[in-house]
């Protein structure tokens, strides 16, 4: 084996286990996409992202409503594979996986309320500037 096959091959090999990473990822994203507390979170994003165009929001605005989208979307998918894991572990009814499952739910129910909250702050001065306007 030469220098330049002792170089690329551990190079290529490294490739190969990023682009399977990224192929579990994808998989994980495709199975949230089946879930509908998934959908109905990605239904608000895409009226958050909608409304960003429409009212022409700034850069730091979208900074905040990109983030608190995608924070949402990652905390439904660690709720959702912490509730299949429960379910895996225990599938009838436990007192504790039942808290485990409340906490994991607690979770994005609290940074969906915060999301609501800064699209509030964004978006509600913008829209009753537009009614005005008329």
């Amino acid at each position: 084996m030469n220098r330049w096959q002792l170089l690329i091959t551990p190079l290529i090999l490294l490739n190969m286990r990023l682009v399977k990473s990224f192929g579990f990822a994808l998989n994980g994203i495709r199975y949230c996409l089946r879930e509908p507390n998934f959908k109905i979170h990605i239904g608000f994003s895409m009226l958050a992202i909608l409304l960003g165009f429409l009212l022409h929001i700034t850069s730091t605005e979208w900074i905040v409503v990109t983030t608190c989208s995608a924070l949402v979307l990652a905390f439904e998918m660690v709720n959702t594979a912490i509730e299949r894991l429960c379910n895996i572990v225990y599938p009838g009814f436990n007192k504790s996986i039942k808290i485990v499952k409340d906490v994991s739910a607690g979770a994005v129910l609290l940074i969906a309320m915060m999301a609501l909250i800064c699209g509030a702050i964004i978006f509600i001065p913008k829209i009753i500037a537009c009614f005005q306007n008329i």
